[in-house]
């Protein structure tokens, strides 16, 4: 019997991704500014182990080694972020041409090895002196991001045609500012709120200012999404996976595509909603040449509005597969998003700008990482994305989550998710083989049955 072979589009784009603060280093060189990550990691507590970002994977020194094994997986698209306080070390004004300069060298090796670069301008490492300022639950907010990503458009716009805005606003906003996880640890909704109104806002008037600066481009901003499934057909746990779905799903689809905010979680927050002024929903909605969709997992919705006792019993339940991060395994849930952003919310072009998974990883006698989960993992979520393509859905690139280990937020150094192995004592990088096997895929642009 003949193997199933799933080809993709000649022009789908193979890449895999990473982020200033998780890999970088060099956090304190060349009059680099103090990011809330570094604060933050720095406050004891707030970390596990301890960790910090401050050497990380020492990208800052080892990009030029890192750049070229970049073009040993024959990736052809590489998804990074820049770090705002490296450019810019007090947030606005004064510009660190040390920065600048690191990111042009960046990007000419990269158009040299024939790998487009695709640049996110924050993911997550605001400069501390802005938080100092209020960060992003104040207004005064918007205007040094618009200053800096006219900055940085300006100086790499003439030879980077991609861009994301933001990286999962829901997570600076809710995860930050509500519940304390992630830099720069707040406890308050309000605040959450506030900051994810201008995060939007922010990124709605950046985009005619790169538009501006980069000719042709193409411009876009990456949201966390997660559908929820109600655990079952009762009321309260339709209820509740509605809910979730506002708090997390549509509170920013809505607003990006001129819908406003939904009304039932506007009811729902109350008091603690925010002055909107007028222009602010048009200035949100300005129509984006793609969406970036980082996909993990589902949730399934369980009520807490109802005892056990009164709810129906459970019809959905979570599978046997888990990740390190404690996320189920469920590739369905890729075609079930991507659908839902074409046929309801009708983005022209669809990204998927992070898809990966943790798994502890070993080094054998070898010398080798043997990585077979992650490679599983990967191969049925591209299934999903070929499914969704033959669907008519515009997915136009893939980029694996994440090129190497790297420093996972409140988790340290615990997790693992790179195709790369990094030794972080001696900085070592070991290609895994689910990193091996993806270089077959981009090659023949095809997943086969094994």
């Amino acid at each position: 019997m003949d193997k199933k072979k799933y080809e993709f589009p000649k022009d789908f784009i193979w890449g895999a991704a990473t982020a200033s603060y998780q890999i970088e280093g060099g956090w304190n060189e060349d009059g680099t500014g103090e990011s809330i990550w570094d604060r933050f990691s720095h406050t004891p507590g707030k970390v596990q182990d301890g960790d910090t970002g401050d050497v990380a994977c020492d990208h800052y020194h080892r990009w030029e080694d890192d750049l070229e094994m970049i073009k040993k997986l024959g990736l052809k698209a590489y998804r990074f972020s820049v770090a705002w306080p490296r450019v810019l070390p007090n947030g606005s004004g004064m510009v660190s041409e040390a920065g600048l300069d690191f990111y042009n060298k960046l990007v000419d090796c990269l158009l040299k090895l024939d790998i487009e670069p695709y640049i996110t301008l924050y993911h997550w490492d605001l400069p501390q002196k802005l938080q100092d300022k209020g960060g992003w639950p104040s207004r005064d907010i918007v205007e040094p991001f618009v200053e800096y990503a006219d900055i940085v458009t300006r100086a790499l716009g003439d030879r980077v045609k991609n861009w994301i805005t933001f990286n999962e606003p829901w997570v600076s906003a809710f995860v930050g500012y509500e519940q304390g996880r992630h830099a720069p640890g707040h406890t308050h909704r309000g605040e959450a709120l506030a900051a994810s109104h201008h995060l939007l806002l922010s990124h709605g008037k950046a985009v005619p200012v790169i538009r501006a600066n980069s000719r042709d481009a193409n411009v876009g901003i990456t949201l966390n999404l997660t559908p929820k499934y109600p655990a079952s057909p009762s009321i309260a746990d339709r209820d509740a996976a509605t809910w979730d779905d506002g708090y997390l799903n549509r509170w920013f689809l809505d607003p990006l595509t001129g819908r406003g905010y939904p009304a039932d979680m506007v009811e729902s927050f109350g008091d603690l909603m925010f002055p909107i002024q007028p222009g602010d929903m048009k200035a949100i909605s300005v129509p984006l040449d793609f969406i970036g969709v980082n996909y993990y997992t589902r949730n399934i919705v369980r009520s807490d509005k109802i005892s056990e006792a009164e709810n129906a019993a459970p019809t959905i339940i979570r599978g046997d597969e888990i990740t390190e991060m404690d996320w189920e395994v469920y590739p369905e849930g890729l075609y079930k998003t991507l659908g839902r952003l074409y046929f309801d919310y009708d983005f022209p072009v669809i990204h998927i700008t992070e898809n990966g998974a943790a798994f502890v990883d070993t080094v054998n006698a070898d010398g080798e990482v043997d990585d077979p989960a992650r490679l599983s993992y990967i191969e049925r979520h591209l299934k999903q994305v070929h499914r969704a393509i033959e669907a008519g859905i515009p997915v136009k690139g893939y980029f694996a989550w994440s090129l190497m280990d790297n420093f996972e937020w409140g988790f340290g150094y615990s997790k693992r998710f790179g195709l790369v192995y990094v030794d972080y004592e001696t900085q070592k990088r070991i290609i895994k083989s689910s990193a091996k096997w993806y270089r077959e895929i981009i090659a023949k642009n095809a997943v086969e049955e094994k």
